[in-house]
């Protein structure tokens, strides 16, 4: 199968010359391409001169990850798009496993390998560590990683497993699933576009994975910091969205209910931890999703789903209530 590995870059220069050269050394078998969000930075003058052998895409603007991967995935034609991060080191033979798992299933529509953390690599990263699911309020959490209790990965999640949303540091997707699909949601911009995707994608009949012979080790946060409060407006924002566009039936408004007394408590802890930057952006992710229903509202009459969480009616509960901090253990 065809193979096109796709690494989205914004004034990157110093994320390129650390992790491209294991890009390069481990994926002989892909079409290596870099998707250039407007870098104003040298890091595609840095390209150019370093490895003549990546193809450039370059987009006209700091498109975000939703827009800046479909502007320059539309150009592409190879069967098999691996979406990987600036920040991610990969290993020998991480492509063989997901290749092979796509070539053997028709149905496999979206897949990731085991996401490890770069800086402690004995244990899981954040973003996606062994795959991913939805709590019933859109709260995401990983096999091997809820909220901030990271796993060590002691073989635990050693076998394939199917799962709800595969990260974003790393995701696997068919081409033509993808542009099926319609690609990410650009209103997201960035953060649990992925999730959105991954939705759509088993709403549709598709199988999403978790291949445990793969593996890459992520930085995390390289591009957005989890201190910066543009992350938090996000995270916050999307999550509303991602229910409100995918959830069938009334049932929403009242998840979306529970959701606002949910996010109203966080804000509050953030102004009891000396954080107001990110209370005002909790504040600014709600009046934000306001201003979106009407357009979501449309989105909603296509996109609305039967498919949808984890045997954990909350998270939130398991986690903060029943101690429950590891994923084997819901």
């Amino acid at each position: 199968m065809s193979i096109a590995v796709v690494i989205l870059n914004w004034n990157g220069k110093e994320l390129l010359q650390k992790f491209m050269p294991s890009v390069l050394k481990h994926s002989a078998e892909a079409t290596i391409y870099v998707a250039d969000n407007a870098s104003t930075d040298d890091s595609i003058a840095f390209l150019n001169a370093t490895y003549p052998t990546v193809t450039i895409l370059r987009n006209s603007e700091n498109a975000g990850y939703a827009r800046g991967y479909n502007l320059a995935l539309s150009k592409l034609s190879e069967e098999i798009l691996v979406l990987l991060n600036s920040d991610v080191e990969v290993t020998p033979n991480w492509l063989a496993p997901l290749t092979q798992a796509f070539g053997d299933d028709e149905k496999l529509v979206a897949a990731q390998p085991k996401i490890r953390d770069f800086n402690n690599k004995s244990y899981f990263e954040y973003a996606g560590a062994a795959g991913g699911f939805l709590d019933s309020l859109g709260y995401p959490f990983c096999r091997g990683r809820i909220f901030d209790t990271v796993e060590e990965d002691t073989g635990q999640y050693d076998e394939d497993a199917e799962i709800f949303w595969a990260s974003g540091a790393c995701l696997v997707v068919r081409n033509s699933s993808f542009k099926e699909a319609g690609g990410f949601d650009e209103d997201f911009f960035s953060h649990q576009e992925e999730i959105d995707l991954c939705w759509r994608l088993k709403a549709a009949g598709g199988k999403i994975k978790f291949l445990a012979n793969s593996v890459v080790y992520h930085v995390g946060g390289a591009t957005l910091k989890s201190t910066n409060p543009k992350k938090t407006f996000y995270n916050f924002r999307n999550s509303l969205l991602l229910l409100f566009k995918n959830v069938k039936g009334s049932k929403v408004y009242r998840l979306i209910l529970q959701r606002m007394i949910l996010d109203a408590i966080a804000a509050t802890r953030f102004l009891i931890q000396g954080k107001p930057q990110h209370f005002l952006a909790v504040l600014k992710a709600h009046f934000s999703f306001y201003s979106l229903l009407p357009k979501f509202r449309k989105k909603r009459k296509t996109h609305r789903s039967s498919v949808y969480y984890y045997k954990i009616k909350s998270i939130v509960w398991a986690y903060f209530i029943s101690n429950k901090r590891t994923f084997n253990n819901l």
